[in-house]
């Protein structure tokens, strides 16, 4: 048969364990024994047996007169190390007492409460003692049974504190996750609300603007709402975008940096306004061309036959749906004027990244239109466009566009910044540490005659 190896790792003895094994060779050294390796060492009895009488007269003072001030020392050792441990365990009992006296106070438990109060004190009475026993030196007489005694406690206690904050991280636990439910019905409250009001504001194309409005009586405070929708109308087909993009597992980043590299962004949210741009500059392209730059399209030469015909088209467009008026007349100018619009904003990979074809775009190059949701947002978008379109060209002198170039000075008379942060930065003295300027144009601003309605743009520390 094959031997039975012992193993060469040993277990780490745990604190109590150790505990045990110094009691138990203070006990052998105080009996006289000296282990060995773990086993006594004694002689057998056939040699005892031979030893003769005068062998057991050995005298032993010489020895014991060496030995007993070991054991004393030892055993004075043992009971310091005992005084210790109870001085450890009763301050873990105190810190098990007060971790139960914090628990006990949400939600509010009076005899929790006055129990932990009362271990509390006791033990510090005991501390007391303690330190009374160690001042005068009355140390215990049987330090091994109090060490162990000692060691419990302190388990217990230490268990016990654990199990306490157990409970309380339980119920810190279940205190966020009912906040988090909470913050989730109030988020989906807030998106029926705005969902509601989106439709409100999408399901219907009227606009602030009396319908018996007249060409002699259009003025900026007409132009400024229909603004207002347009810009609106863009946010939302940009949050639409950007869902899509997402969906597609676009790297959202990389986009916008490929659209306006280098700009530091305030927010991690304002990187939309990237997006933003990018849609109202391909929108608003050829904007002051007054045919938007549409093949084969004439207009009159005379100014005001021109400037009633605009005044017409948006009065003719501004409480239609665009879907249904694209619908009735696909190869209007409005209707050129989508197509146009869509092939340039939609890149093919984009639309194909999208839907997974290029259906809607073969579609739209063929002279129809399609009934896509997403075509829908698109061509809801562009009548808001054509419409300040038309109402810039129905003034005299027309309503001219512009923007800010990407650098130069933010100007509060012709810009409205987007990034309020850019502004927070001041000295004492009230000036900036380091001027803003213009990161990009988000939403292009207009004149009409002498009326400036401002830029929206985007503004950064460089």
């Amino acid at each position: 048969m094959g031997s039975v190896q012992r193993s060469a790792v040993t277990p780490s003895k745990s604190r109590l364990a150790r505990t045990f094994a110094k009691v138990l060779h203070a006990r052998t050294a105080a009996n006289g024994i000296a282990p060995v390796d773990g086993f006594q060492k004694v002689k057998p009895q056939e040699k005892v047996k031979k030893f003769k009488t005068h062998d057991k007269k050995i005298n032993y003072d010489h020895v014991n007169g060496h030995q007993q001030p070991a054991l004393e020392e030892q055993k004075r050792e043992l009971a310091l190390e005992s005084l210790l441990a109870k001085i450890f365990a009763s301050i873990s009992s105190i810190k098990a007492a007060y971790a139960q006296l914090q628990l006990a106070q949400s939600p509010y438990d009076a005899d929790g409460i006055q129990t932990s109060d009362q271990v509390v004190v006791s033990e510090l009475k005991i501390l007391s003692d303690l330190k009374q026993c160690y001042l005068k030196k009355q140390l215990n007489p049987s330090p091994e049974k109090a060490l162990i005694s000692a060691e419990i406690q302190e388990q217990k206690s230490v268990l016990k504190t654990y199990e306490i904050m157990g409970k309380k991280l339980e119920s810190q636990l279940k205190l966020k996750e009912s906040e988090v439910t909470f913050l989730l019905e109030k988020l989906e409250e807030c998106k029926r609300h705005n969902r509601l009001l989106e439709k409100r504001m999408n399901s219907s194309g009227q606009l602030s603007i009396p319908d018996n409005l007249h060409l002699s009586g259009l003025s900026a405070n007409h132009f400024i709402p229909v603004l207002r929708h347009t810009v609106r109308s863009i946010r939302s087909f940009v949050k639409l975008m950007i869902n899509e993009m997402q969906s597609a597992g676009w790297d959202l980043d990389a986009a916008i940096s490929a659209i306006h590299p280098g700009v530091i962004y305030w927010k991690q949210e304002h990187k939309c306004f990237a997006i933003e741009s990018f849609i109202s500059r391909e929108m608003f392209d050829s904007f002051h061309s007054p045919n938007f730059s549409l093949p084969n399209e004439s207009l009159p030469d005379q100014e005001k036959v021109r400037q009633r015909l605009f005044f017409e088209r948006f009065t003719e467009l501004k409480s239609s749906k665009a879907k249904d008026f694209l619908a009735q007349m696909p190869k209007s100018t409005f209707g050129k004027f989508c197509r146009a619009k869509y092939t340039r904003l939609i890149h093919p990979k984009m639309e194909s990244s999208f839907f997974g074809n290029l259906n809607q775009r073969n579609l739209i190059s063929s002279g129809a239109f399609p009934g896509t949701a997403f075509f829908a947002a698109f061509a809801e978008m562009a009548k808001r466009v054509w419409l300040l379109h038309c109402m810039a060209f129905s003034f005299e002198p027309v309503a001219a566009i512009f923007q800010a170039k990407r650098r130069c000075r933010f100007s509060e008379v012709y810009m409205e910044s987007l990034a309020d942060e850019a502004f927070l930065f001041e000295t004492d003295d009230g000036e900036q540490e380091t001027e803003p300027c213009v990161a990009f144009t988000v939403v292009p601003g207009f004149m009409i005659g002498k009326t400036v309605i401002q830029c929206q743009v985007y503004v950064s520390r460089h």
